[in-house]
């Protein structure tokens, strides 16, 4: 194929793709809320604490444009601003709590509408669907980035192999767990397949290979837990465990769990780390000797949602 052809392939395709959003597009966001107050307003709720210049810049707003959305929203209390210490020229934004029940009634009407493109496409179908978008989008970054491709996907047939490979292997090779530990894992993992009701299961992939994973199963209606969270210690270090933690939060919000939880051992300090910066809370402990011979210390930790929740 020449590189024409290429290219006019490339527009075919943009203009299709472009139609379908746009019909979606036209039946979420209205007055009054158009498309980049809209965008706006998931940007800083999913980078809190950002400045309007990071989101101008990000979503390609005109200055002056910018400028009038964050006075707007900040009269209208959606969002608040907080001056940084370092430097006072500088503002932080936040949404309040009005912003963010805008943000989830949009997250909810944009759900509902791709729900209806989406949901007579056969299974197999949505899974070949949601991966072409992500090599598109990790082919597109690797051209224009030296950061190495990422991707954080839903998770495929084969897939669940992998994750219970990489538990089996970190654990053993760094903390000594042994057998029983990816019995454990493989057996979760397996029931998780036979029903994944209220939960989803992601993995992270680096130019295409598979190095992590997180997990969401429901609990009950209003609380969730977090399960199968690892990854390949050789890619720590470039924001993959921020990205699978926010990945899975954003999941419970979007699904209006009031609660998560999450168990794990009190020797893994990164992970724990990670769990403090996102407020969860340590709960409980109790022994287990079941994984490594040694005594170890489960931890049980929980992160409200809503101040409904309750367990």
């Amino acid at each position: 194929m020449e590189l024409l052809e290429y290219v006019e392939s490339i527009r075919k395709f943009n203009r299709y793709y472009a139609n379908v959003l746009g019909k979606i597009d036209q039946e979420i966001y209205n007055q009054p809320y158009p498309l980049t107050e809209a965008r706006v307003i998931t940007a800083i709720h999913m980078k809190k604490g950002c400045t309007a210049t990071e989101v101008r810049e990000n979503l390609g707003i005109d200055r002056g444009y910018m400028s009038r959305i964050v006075q707007r929203f900040e009269e209208e209390n959606i969002l608040t601003k907080q001056q940084s210490t370092l430097d006072k020229r500088h503002y932080s934004l936040f949404l309040t709590e009005k912003g963010f029940e805008i943000y989830k009634s949009l997250v909810e009407n944009a759900n509902r509408e791709v729900e209806k493109m989406v949901r007579n496409l056969p299974k197999s179908d949505l899974s070949k669907l949601v991966t072409s978008m992500q090599t598109i989008e990790s082919i597109y970054s690797k051209e224009h980035s030296s950061q190495p491709a990422v991707v954080i996907r839903p998770f495929q047939p084969g897939d669940i192999g992998y994750v219970a490979h990489l538990h089996g292997k970190l654990y053993d090779q760094t903390y000594q767990f042994g057998k029983m530990f990816e019995y454990y894992v493989m057996k979760g993992l397996t029931e998780f397949m036979i029903n994944t009701e209220g939960g989803e299961l992601w993995v992270a992939e680096v130019n295409g290979e598979i190095v992590g994973s997180i997990a969401i199963t429901k609990s009950t209606d209003t609380v969730a837990q977090l399960r199968w969270f690892v990854l390949n210690e050789n890619f720590q270090g470039i924001g993959l465990g921020k990205k699978l933690m926010e990945t899975a939060l954003n999941f419970c919000t979007e699904r209006n769990y009031q609660h998560v939880f999450l168990w794990t051992v009190s020797t893994l300090n990164a992970a724990r780390h990670l769990y403090q910066k996102y407020q969860f809370k340590l709960t409980e402990e109790k022994p287990n000797i079941e994984w490594t011979g040694a005594k170890l210390i489960e931890e049980r930790w929980d992160l409200v949602l809503s101040e409904e929740a309750s367990i």
